[in-house]
């Protein structure tokens, strides 16, 4: 994701995102990889997240959406829609170089 294409309030919602831990991964979704894409309405009132999961089928995905909507809601947003997909395909190559020290993927 390119941060300098984001609006400024793009910009606090990717800022409140980098609070959102993944709680089986104990790491943040941005460094993870997660989020694809943030979008934020010309009313700054509604926020679309394209993000994917590390897995198919993740037991802790409606988990992981409320946690996202609780936060993007926190910064003023009246709305938070998640599209989840699955292209491109989520690899640990995505992962912030600290994310992938931190759990000791090498490589």
């Amino acid at each position: 994701m390119d941060l300098d294409k984001l609006s400024a309030k793009e910009k606090m919602v990717y800022s409140a995102l980098t609070g959102v831990i993944d709680p089986e991964l104990q790491v943040d979704l941005i460094s993870l990889g997660l989020i694809y894409d943030i979008k934020v309405d010309e009313k700054n009132q509604t926020c679309t997240i394209t993000m994917t999961l590390t897995t198919m089928g993740c037991p802790i995905t409606e988990m992981l959406q409320n946690m996202i909507k609780e936060s993007v809601l926190s910064i003023g947003l009246r709305k938070c829609d998640i599209n989840i997909v699955w292209n491109p395909q989520w690899s640990p190559k995505m992962m912030s170089r600290e994310a992938r020290l931190i759990l000791g993927i090498t490589g």
